[in-house]
């Protein structure tokens, strides 16, 4: 059974997302918006029940940037500081963060403005601390940052990087793409986020209900 569901997820793979990124990119181009709409994978599960089962969460570096308009921010110390800047990265110190003293609605607003922040790894423990659990609870807590690292290739990697995170519902979304992307960048995205996605469920394909994607303000599209 297990072999006949991978044969006919694959099947589908291959049959229907083609297809349905067609119909997406079609219909962005039919009524175009005044932004950028964003490619999301739908899923659904079964057989999983978020209050006994183990909620996994996991993380993902795609092939290509899914979101053009990705914003990050560099919390760092003076020397990541002045690199940001000669980047064009938007940053700011930890002088900056103790301005917003611990004000949620503050903090929720910086939570707000960008994708994904970077600090360096000698002020990260201080975030906590700074900001109170605001960025935490966006989902958003730092990625460490080295002066071993580049910063460039770091904010790349986490410009290509998606999560999948289950909560108390059987539904999750991510962006996968954009529609302006070509559609076998589009196709590849999907299919490692689908086949990751699927390696963290207990049962496999056993636990996948539907997939289906979608734009912005386009209709879904069924792929399995």
């Amino acid at each position: 059974k297990q072999w006949y569901q991978r044969r006919v997820a694959i099947t589908a793979g291959k049959e229907f997302l083609l297809e349905a990124i067609t119909s997406i990119q079609d219909g962005s181009k039919a009524k175009q918006r005044k932004f950028l709409e964003t490619v999301e994978l739908q899923i659904a599960l079964k057989n999983y029940d978020p209050a006994r089962d183990k909620r996994f969460t996991g993380t993902v570096k795609l092939r290509h940037v899914p979101k053009k308009s990705f914003k990050v921010c560099i919390i760092g110390d003076d020397r990541h500081l002045d690199e940001a800047k000669s980047l064009g990265y938007d940053c700011k110190s930890a002088e900056d963060l103790k301005k917003l003293n611990k004000n949620k609605k503050l903090v929720k607003k910086l939570a707000k403005g960008y994708d994904a922040f970077m600090a360096s790894d000698g002020l990260i423990k201080q975030i906590p601390r700074l900001l109170g659990p605001g960025l935490n609870k966006a989902g958003k807590f730092p990625t460490s940052l080295s002066h071993q690292e580049s910063m460039e290739e770091k904010v790349e990697t986490v410009k290509r990087t998606i999560k999948f995170q289950m909560k108390k519902v059987l539904c999750l979304s991510v962006a996968v793409g954009n529609v302006s992307m070509e559609m076998d960048e589009l196709n590849a995205n999907i299919m490692l986020a689908v086949n990751f996605l699927v390696s963290l469920l207990k049962k496999n394909w056993q636990n996948v209900r539907s997939l289906h994607i979608k734009s912005t303000m386009g209709k879904p599209h069924r792929i399995y």
